[in-house]
């Protein structure tokens, strides 16, 4: 079923019980801020425009039915990306460039998966992202199961030398917020060097993702010490459970894996393009999203939905009659989703980062999105900020359609922005609805059907509200002061 979001003035307008109608007054009463009434009320006026109509919908139909599927360093990426390129110019944004970096891509080939011996069975798996090729053949051997990475990790090497190894960590949940996702990605990245030191012929994983459908989700292991490990794959979950199963009956598992995956030597890129500021160009903020997707869908909600979010806020605030005082950067950075041998090549945050210098000091923030199309639940911002007048000033523009200030610390930004956090830019979080983000993403589910326009919308509509008070006010996140923890409350 698809939701539909009720514009600003109805959510305004409803569920005003006590508690609520308080918190409106007093969003609503004068407040001692840098974001005066008129920039508020202009952002509101963004923010209310974006809902009716905005482009990100247009630019992810065009980039997912243009270019499909787009693998950092495949051609498809880089077609991609000199699209984009020309689609911002196109939107009246300037000093766009493309900014590219060496990679190594990886290209999955074909891979199979089966239960060999006395009951054989095909499964369902996919290749994880820059494993190696099984040798021609492929390889066959018995399977021996651990429930957690630690356990392997424990195990003697006679225990696993020679057999393929699979973890079933379970089922991740589906969580708001996605927090089930970083123990599972521990295995994908971790589990196939830690199965190579012991000796194992191959690894294979219960699939990372909330869903139950047969499809697999895919994702990037990590190199050691710059070189592949081992072939390693991930069960979609009925193919996982089906051998957890034959595992606990006590029936001995063989399986036969094969895989045809390939590096090779190519570049990624940066897509960046500028809203300059009237007054302070050289203050920038930036707005980031990732190009490259995995293989098996068109990467729709990871991430061309994020790069939709982002160019349409922008383009909403170009659109709005007046420049802000500062500069607004739209970044489509390259490669996010794969690992590399070195950090010598790959990391399109981090070439951006380090390509910038000194021009960094002048970063006021950066923000990513990189979560999916649903709505934006919480607005999260840089330490100190809390129970500012700024957070008081973005809660009355995002408060009408459903965006809570939270007290929550935006400390990472993501895997793009990240990078320029540790040389002193703050960072800014619009936390999207994950419930449903992990049935789909890296999955020949994430395709451009999945987004529901109007949850995209309201993604467009906070950006660009919440970017305008940062982008035509002197807010600076760099000088405000962590707030003092809160005492602890008295006994009664």
């Amino acid at each position: 079923m698809s939701l539909r979001l009720p514009t600003a003035s109805a959510l305004t307008g409803r569920f005003l019980v006590p508690g609520v109608l308080a918190l409106t007054v007093a969003m609503t009463a004068p407040l001692a801020q840098a974001q005066d009434a008129a920039t508020i009320q202009r952002a509101s006026d963004i923010r209310d425009a974006a809902l009716r109509s905005n482009i990100a919908l247009d630019y992810v139909t065009q980039l997912t039915t243009r270019f499909g599927a787009r693998p950092a360093g495949s051609a498809a990426e880089q077609q991609a990306a000199a699209w984009a390129a020309d689609y911002l110019r196109a939107q009246g944004f300037q000093n766009v460039r493309i900014e590219e970096f060496p990679l190594i891509g990886w290209e999955r080939g074909e891979s199979t998966a089966a239960i060999v011996g006395d009951h054989p069975q095909a499964l369902v798996a996919a290749a994880l992202g820059h494993s190696p090729a099984t040798p021609r053949g492929g390889v066959e051997a018995d399977v021996v199961r651990f429930t957690t990475l630690e356990d392997l990790q424990a195990a003697p090497e006679a225990a696993v030398r020679g057999k393929i190894v699979y973890i079933d960590l379970g089922q991740m949940r589906p969580m708001q917020d996605g927090s089930g996702y970083g123990p599972q990605t521990r295995v994908r990245g971790a589990g196939p060097g830690v199965a190579a030191a012991k000796g194992a012929a191959a690894f294979v994983m219960r699939s990372v993702g909330s869903d139950m459908d047969r499809m697999p989700h895919t994702g990037t292991t990590r190199y050691v010490d710059g070189k592949p490990t081992i072939s390693a794959f991930a069960l979609a979950a009925p193919d996982a459970d089906q051998v957890s199963r034959l595992v606990a009956m006590g029936q001995p598992v063989r399986m036969r894996l094969t895989s045809t995956a390939r590096t090779y030597e190519t570049h990624s890129q940066n897509v960046i393009g500028d809203l300059p500021g009237a007054s302070r160009p050289d203050e920038i903020i930036v707005l980031g999203s990732h190009m490259d997707s995995w293989d098996l869908g068109t990467g729709a909600i990871d991430d061309g939905a994020g790069g939709a979010i982002t160019v349409a806020a922008a383009k909403a605030i170009a659109d709005s009659g007046r420049r802000p005082a500062r500069t607004i950067r739209v970044i489509f950075y390259g490669s996010e989703e794969v690992a590399q041998p070195t950090t010598q090549t790959g990391n399109g945050g981090g070439v951006y980062a380090r390509a910038q210098g000194a021009a960094l000091d002048k970063h006021i923030v950066a923000g990513e999105s990189d979560f999916g199309a649903d709505r934006v639940y919480a607005l999260r911002l840089p330490a100190g900020a809390q129970g500012s007048d700024f957070q008081k000033a973005a809660n009355r523009v995002l408060y009408p359609i459903g965006v809570l200030a939270s007290q929550q610390l935006e400390t990472e930004g993501g895997v793009d922005v990240g990078p320029m956090g540790p040389l002193g830019v703050p960072f800014f979080g619009l936390a999207q609805d994950g419930t449903r983000y992990f049935d789909l993403h890296h999955t020949a589910n994430d395709t451009l059907d999945k987004i529901d326009p109007a949850q995209l919308s309201q993604n467009v509509a906070a950006w660009a509200g919440l970017i305008w008070l940062i982008a035509d006010s002197d807010v600076d996140f760099r000088a405000m002061k962590p707030a003092a923890a809160p005492a602890a409350p008295s006994a009664h």
